[in-house]
């Protein structure tokens, strides 16, 4: 189940973010996290089965169009579909397009080709 992130899940939050290869760095991810918190163009959502498992984050442009910016999903619940069905779950929640970055263009183009 796709739920909105709030700051009540911070800690989970950033160790999911951590596993993105570019969110190494604790000042990338504390910047990032906060970028989450307090701009509304910025979203995040987690996963959560029984615990959260995973986090999906996008960025909403001056289109109304969104940029597909975090996928992460916990390394003990991979190659479960478990970014695909956040995936699918966040474009039920949007009303505009949804394109990645180049961080996750290679994730999306996969889910692409699993339909």
């Amino acid at each position: 189940m796709l739920i909105k992130y709030k700051s009540t899940y911070r800690k989970i939050a950033m160790g999911l973010l951590s596993y993105m290869p570019q969110q190494k760095q604790i000042k990338t991810l504390q910047e990032t996290i906060e970028k989450y918190e307090h701009d509304e163009r910025w979203q995040l959502f987690l996963w959560k089965e029984e615990d959260i498992v995973g986090v999906i984050g996008i960025f909403e442009d001056s289109d109304g169009d969104f940029e597909l910016c975090h996928v992460c999903v916990n390394p003990s619940f991979r190659d479960e579909g478990i970014g695909k069905q956040m995936l699918q779950a966040l474009q039920e929640r949007i009303t505009g397009t949804l394109r990645p970055n180049k961080d996750t263009k290679e994730f999306y183009s996969a889910c692409l080709l699993d339909v």
